[in-house]
């Protein structure tokens, strides 16, 4: 009725009605329809849609998930099959290819009873594509489609309404996690989103899996935010990618409580490759360049030879032919696309490249399919390949591939591309949660496009490498279905929690971890509780559980009006009478600790017991010289599973530190022989 008072032809400006995940609708409305329908006395907002973007830049192993000692030691096949035979993963990305391997559904149990979706019929998708392991595929356009008008600046040529990946992401996120199609070349609208997640919610979904986000944004702003919640609400655990903005701080995407925060780490796994210059040295790199080689023969080198000050940057149309024809170039990492710069190399006549990283991307290497032979070094190395480019009268390169090498170390490493905290929307929430696999990671590919994705790439592929948060996310969604499994009545919070408090944060070489971008030990706001550990987390011991009644106590502590919480939280009787005094007393498994002028900060957490029956957890603290920590009591004793026991925790902050003092961090871990229950803490006296 509020579309119909404003329109003519409400049919036409309608683009979905929300009843799942929202109550609303998105529709097409001019500036002033809009603002006549924000002052309704029946409208609690009115927002306009958001763009999102995708977040991209020997796992099983790895993760320890082997069938001989990893998370499902001691249980047959036929056991794995039953206990995750109910367990539906729903990813919304930009579609899928169904016919790769990585969806056959040999050996697969029949199609959950519970599963009320479908797959969508399109001019280039078959609904027989789906089987016992794909079962279903949708495409939500509507949005993209009002957005680019019949040809405006998001309207790409050849994409078309359906499930089929032209673009390889969700191919590759799916086939990860175990899709529906909202996200297109130029983006994922948030009307699209958020139908998305209505109709996964309504089809039974366990698990929903979104590489993608925006920038931060209030929560009552935030479409993935506010669909997450229902999802919650429902028992869905939602894992988002947290970004590929580091190592720059506060720049998370995807921070509400409610959702598993995803950053990226490195795998035990790389790809090696050498540029040997014309001086005998020889600088390691990384590459996925898998066409001939050009040789052990040295060609000459040029840096920085073209048309325009970009030429450094290898651009667009910034090389000169005459220059670079037929020698490897060096380009300066940064502006563009990576591949992009190997095809600008290629279509300039250049037979190599070097791709040497600068101060803001540090000493993290990221391997890529590039079209022409190409090594990607460092910020160090980078400089040296520079000087000598510039110092030699005569400068010669060539570039060797070394193949895969396994057992790296130090790994797993925070990828420097890894967005960080502090979370910015609500401080008192400590984020990302975790790391997870991000870095070099090969999945299926859709044959749509090139392994670079770019136009230009006539190759094609059934799998490919690829890098970012993207990756990641969808590691951590597989080992919540796995988890969900294993404890089908665990509430979302409580996977959550096993995920995070089994966390582990030292490497390889039992060191701490390291951060990409300089080598430097790696912190909470880089890596979250550490690295996921699917071993320990299937068996925690104990949780932090959160209900939704405590999520709404929480929104009504962060300042919002009851109309933006209802915005949020799909129950008209919200009043907000009950709220936190603080934020940061929200059950969660981890503490960011704000002093904001005050010395002393307590907050009291409760713990649930899905251990053996009677345990008995002592706690340790570490923390900075900066900060006093207290707990009581010291000791939890548990009688039975499912008891609830809690503990207050105060921090004391010493006399005359700066507000301007850097941020601090320590843990509090609960633990006996048989578990350790692990939460990291972060000390901020002041917001950034």
């Amino acid at each position: 009725s509020s579309l119909q008072s404003l329109t003519a032809n409400p049919a036409e400006s309608l683009l979905y009605s929300y009843n799942a995940a929202f109550n609303g609708f998105a529709a097409s409305l001019d500036p002033e329809q809009a603002e006549a329908l924000s002052k309704s006395d029946s409208v609690l907002g009115v927002y306009e849609d958001t763009v999102y973007n995708l977040h991209t830049t020997r796992t099983p192993q790895f993760l320890g998930l082997d069938a001989e000692s990893g998370l499902w030691a001691g249980h047959n096949t036929q056991q794995l099959e039953q206990a995750s035979r109910d367990v539906i993963i729903g990813v919304l990305d930009t579609g899928v290819w169904p016919e790769s391997k990585s969806f056959d559904d040999s050996g697969m149990p029949e199609v959950p009873a519970k599963w009320r979706g479908e797959c969508e019929s399109a001019p280039d998708f078959n609904p027989k594509f789906c089987n016992r392991k794909l079962i279903g595929a949708r495409s939500f356009s509507k949005g993209y489609r009002m957005a680019s008008g019949g040809g405006g600046i998001y309207k790409k040529p050849g994409e078309i309404q359906s499930p089929r990946d032209k673009d390889g992401h969700g191919t590759h996120t799916a086939s990860t996690a175990a899709g529906s199609h909202v996200c297109w070349e130029t983006g994922c609208f948030g009307s699209d989103i958020l139908a998305g997640m209505e109709r996964a919610i309504e089809d039974g979904v366990d698990v929903l899996s979104l590489s993608l986000g925006g920038g931060s944004a209030p929560y009552f702003r935030d479409t993935i935010a506010i669909g997450a919640f229902t999802a919650m609400e429902k028992g869905i655990f939602v894992s988002c990618s947290a970004g590929n903005s580091g190592p720059t701080k506060a720049t998370l995407a995807n921070v509400a409580p409610w959702i598993m925060t995803v950053g990226a780490g490195t795998l035990d796994r790389d790809f090696p490759a050498y540029a040997v210059l014309g001086n005998k040295i020889r600088y390691n790199g990384v590459s996925l360049y898998s066409g001939r080689g050009m040789g052990k023969k040295p060609v000459g080198l040029v840096y920085s030879k073209g048309n325009s000050s970009g030429s450094n940057l290898c651009l667009t149309g910034s090389l000169d032919p005459a220059l670079v024809r037929g020698k490897v170039v060096l380009c300066d990492r940064g502006t563009t696309a990576r591949v992009e710069k190997g095809a600008v190399v290629r279509d300039a006549g250049g037979v190599g490249m070097i791709l040497a990283n600068t101060e803001a991307s540090g000493e993290e290497l990221v391997a890529d399919s590039h079209l022409l032979p190409a090594v990607a070094v460092g910020r160090k190395v980078g400089d040296l390949i520079r000087e000598y480019a510039r110092s030699e009268p005569n400068p010669t390169a060539a570039l060797v591939f070394g193949g895969t090498v396994l057992d790296i170390k130090p790994s797993p490493v925070v990828a420097a591309f890894s967005s960080r905290g502090p979370n910015m929307v609500t401080p008192q929430i400590l984020k990302p949660d975790v790391i997870g696999p991000g870095v070099n990671i090969l999945a299926a590919w859709s044959e749509a496009i090139g392994p670079t994705g770019l136009a230009k790439d006539s190759r094609k592929t059934m799998f490919n490498i690829m890098s970012g948060t993207s990756m990641s996310c969808p590691h951590i969604s597989g080992l919540a279905a796995l988890i969900k499994a294993a404890h089908p009545e665990w509430s979302p919070s409580a996977i959550k929690s096993a995920l995070m408090t089994t966390a582990y944060t030292q490497d390889n070489t039992n060191s701490t971890l390291r951060d990409a971008a300089d080598g430097s030990l790696s912190n909470p706001w880089a890596h979250g509780a550490g690295h996921v550990d699917p071993q320990k987390a299937v068996s925690p011991g104990l949780v932090y559980d959160i209900s939704t009644e405590e999520y709404i106590t929480f929104l009504c502590s962060l300042g919002y009006t009851v109309d933006h919480v209802k915005t949020i939280v799909k129950r008209p009787n919200i009043t907000c009478s009950t709220k936190f005094k603080d934020p940061g007393e929200l059950n969660y498994p981890s503490f960011s600790v704000l002093f904001g002028g005050k010395r002393v900060v307590r907050y009291t957490r409760q713990l649930t017991n899905v251990g053996p029956a009677r345990s008995i957890y002592k706690v340790t603290v570490n923390g900075p010289s900066t900060v006093g920590i207290s707990v009581r009591p010291k000791t939890l004793i548990f009688r039975s599973v499912g008891e609830k026991k809690r503990y207050t925790v105060t921090f004391v902050a010493k006399r005359g530190t700066s507000p301007m003092a850097k941020p601090e961090f320590g843990s509090i871990e609960w633990g006996n022989a048989q578990n350790q229950v692990k939460s990291p803490v972060s000390f901020s006296w002041s917001l950034m």
